[in-house]
This record gives C-alpha cells, sequence and structure tokens, in this order.
C-alpha cells in the first residue's frame, strides 16, 4: 500500500517531494474557453473546477480569483473523437476521444518557471456505443488526468 503525505521542509513545503516556495500563497484559475471544432459543453467547467479543486486539496495555496502567485489560464483547443481500430472488413471497433489543452502557467515568484504548453489526453470507447452516451464519463476521465499532468508540471519547479 503506497501511503502519501505532507513533509515539512526548511525554506518551504513540501507535498510529495514538490517544495513550495514560502513566498507563495495563491493561485488562481483563469476560466479555459473551448475554442475547439468540436465543442462539449460542460468541458470548460469541469476542466477549471477540476484544476481548483486539486491545487486547494493538494496544496496550501489559497485559491483567488485572479492574479495568484501561481496562475493558470489557457483555452482547450482540441476536443475530437476519432476510430482507433477496425475490424478486418472496416468496421470500427475502437473509438478515441482526445482533449487539448493550451496552458499558460504564470509563476510570480520565479518566473522562470512559468511555462506555456499543451497537453493531450484521451479515452478510447467502444465504437458500439454513441459519444453522447458516455460523453460526461469520458470527459471526467480525460480531466482528470489533464489535471494530474498540469499539476506534475507546475509542481516540478518547486
Amino acid at each position: 500500500m503506497m501511503q502519501t503525505g505532507c513533509i515539512f521542509m526548511k525554506g518551504g513545503y513540501s507535498l510529495s517531494g514538490a517544495s513550495i516556495p514560502e513566498a507563495a500563497k495563491t493561485f488562481s484559475v483563469a476560466y479555459f474557453p473551448n475554442n475547439a471544432p468540436m465543442v462539449s459543453p460542460t468541458l470548460s467547467t469541469t476542466l477549471v473546477e477540476a484544476l481548483k479543486d486539486k491545487f486547494s486539496r493538494q496544496t496550501r495555496l489559497q485559491l483567488v480569483e485572479e492574479g495568484g502567485d501561481f496562475a493558470f489560464e489557457g483555452e482547450i483547443t482540441r476536443y475530437t473523437s476519432t476510430t482507433q481500430s477496425v475490424s478486418g472488413d472496416d468496421y470500427a471497433l475502437l473509438n478515441r476521444l482526445t482533449i487539448e489543452v493550451k496552458v499558460i502557467f504564470t509563476n510570480a515568484i520565479d518566473p522562470d518557471a512559468s511555462f506555456n504548453q499543451t497537453f493531450k489526453a484521451y479515452a478510447d470507447y467502444d465504437s458500439t456505443t454513441l459519444l453522447t452516451d458516455i460523453q460526461s464519463e469520458l470527459d471526467a476521465e480525460i480531466v482528470e488526468q489533464l489535471v494530474h499532468d498540469i499539476y506534475q508540471a507546475a509542481a516540478s519547479n518547486w
């Protein structure tokens, strides 16, 4: 069984090995508009709330409306469903839902740790299932992975 916990370090606060600078007190997450050609109506809100939740739960940082010591903004740039696997007689067997998010992370404490990066995650689903029937479930699964990746990228410099 794996255990995780917080470690207090001289000069900062650590969570799973990441040391948040003591000067950092706040974080903010701006709305991420969905600018993909195909749009899931609740995806922007789901992503933003998941980012806020992750940083609220995993750090001591306080959420502020805007201008946090660590600030996240960006946009959803891709939301596509494509055939991933085809049978011998050219029938789709497996489809893949892919979400791509452009993230601009501004670290006001250490500007060199800021980044502008694109994150991509996906989930596969059976081709006999309509996307609309499982869209919210797949969106949540993919957003969880995206938020994990964004958190890791931001925390890797702490």
